[in-house]
């Protein structure tokens, strides 16, 4: 399930068996570091994609959680502290949130964060980008199922 009108219409329907959302966190900034950020944010959006295409049916795709990497990371991890109550109260009894910015391995939060390592995709062929695109998917997976069976 995609953040899309369709799916939208289909999670309302089938909300009870759509328990996990599923959040790219994704750091922007305009300086010298702005590139290697898109293209961190651009794998991370790949994997999030392949993960929903695998795991349709019990798993949302939302919107990305897009901050500034200069924000106070007390703010930030606060807000998003207050997303997952919000997604929760929602009815998602899991939230993961898939980023490449390494500093959400540590916090509150860390234990629901799925890590995916910043490669520069554009200076890769097209067989090497798929087959990283699924490994990190298939890891992914794997963290998601080990969430599930925690229930």
């Amino acid at each position: 399930m995609k953040w899309i009108s369709e799916d939208v219409n289909v999670y309302e329907k089938e909300r009870g068996y759509i328990d996990t959302a599923l959040v790219p966190l994704l750091p922007l900034a305009f300086d010298q570091e702005a590139k290697r950020l898109a293209s961190g944010g651009e794998l991370v959006g790949l994997v999030a994609a392949e993960a929903e295409r695998q795991l349709r049916g019990r798993v949302f795709l939302l919107p990305p959680f897009v901050y500034f990497v200069d924000e106070p990371r007390s703010v930030l991890r606060e807000r998003l502290s207050d997303w997952t109550r919000r997604l929760g109260r929602e009815g998602m009894a899991h939230s993961v949130y898939v980023t490449c910015d390494r500093s959400w391995q540590e916090g509150d939060e860390a234990d629901r964060v799925w890590f995916v390592p910043s490669v520069p995709l554009e200076s890769m062929e097209a067989s090497y980008k798929h087959e990283l695109i699924r490994e990190q998917a298939a890891g992914l997976l794997r963290f998601l199922v080990g969430r599930w069976a925690q229930e």
